[in-house]
């Protein structure tokens, strides 16, 4: 993974020099911050390749501060919850973050879900010609991989990287049902330590994308997963 400069956003002094020194070590640059207006002031001044951003912190919330820091980026952001409650981590996924980490949590753990959110489209299948391809054109939309970006009538779509990941990884294999496991061992990776229902979570955002714009091309299969299918009309 490259050098990248981590935001980390927590109240608790023990939790960001723990990270700190473990990211330093693996020779990342790290910003602080010690609430919420905080990191929302250090993303704008710092661009950060990416934000582990505590929930509970005083002046903002993790949850406030992912809305905001969503109205202008895609930047990845992992949660990190003392919660271990399904609500929590789901409404984190829901608000944009793109994984969640529950306290007490090893260093090693947090580099193990960057290295995931980085680990983008070249090490996805690819053993076919079609796979190769960088452009996927239908009726309603277009797909540019190398571009990695959307457009419906030259409007660029809004998605987030693992959003587009998981679009591609529908579309790559077009008809056939995909299930919930195949989908996060293929797109969030085997070292993904996550739930089912992370799936579902991106699943409504990429539609809700695309219902804006009257496309629905994925298609649930019930007990057993999703399908990416054109219908005629669009």
């Amino acid at each position: 993974m490259k050098q990248l400069k981590v935001l980390i956003a927590d109240d608790d002094p023990n939790v960001c020099e723990i990270l700190s020194l473990y990211l330093k070590e693996n020779q990342h640059d790290v910003v602080e911050a010690n609430n919420g207006q905080q990191a929302i002031s250090l993303f704008d001044s710092e661009n950060p390749d990416i934000i582990l951003l505590d929930i509970m912190m005083p002046d903002m919330d993790g949850f406030e501060v992912c809305k905001e820091i969503r109205k202008k980026s895609t930047i990845p952001i992992i949660m990190l919850t003392a919660k271990d409650e399904e609500f929590d981590r789901i409404l984190g996924l829901e608000i944009g973050a793109d994984d969640y980490v529950t306290k007490p949590f090893s260093p090693r753990e947090v580099m193990a879900r960057m290295k995931a959110i980085f680990r983008r489209l070249p090490t996805m299948e690819n053993t076919s010609s079609e796979e190769n391809q960088e452009d996927y054109n239908f009726k309603s939309f277009s797909i540019s991989v190398k571009k990695r970006e959307v457009l419906v009538n030259k409007t660029r779509l809004f998605f987030r990287p693992k959003e587009f990941d998981l679009l591609l990884y529908l579309i790559r294999h077009s008809n056939a049902v995909l299930t919930r496991d195949q989908l996060l061992e293929k797109v969030w990776g085997f070292d993904f330590i996550g739930e089912v229902r992370t799936v579902d979570v991106h699943i409504k955002r990429i539609r809700d994308e695309f219902a804006k714009h009257n496309i629905h091309c994925i298609h649930t299969v019930w007990g057993v997963g999703y399908q990416f299918l054109m219908k005629e009309e669009e």
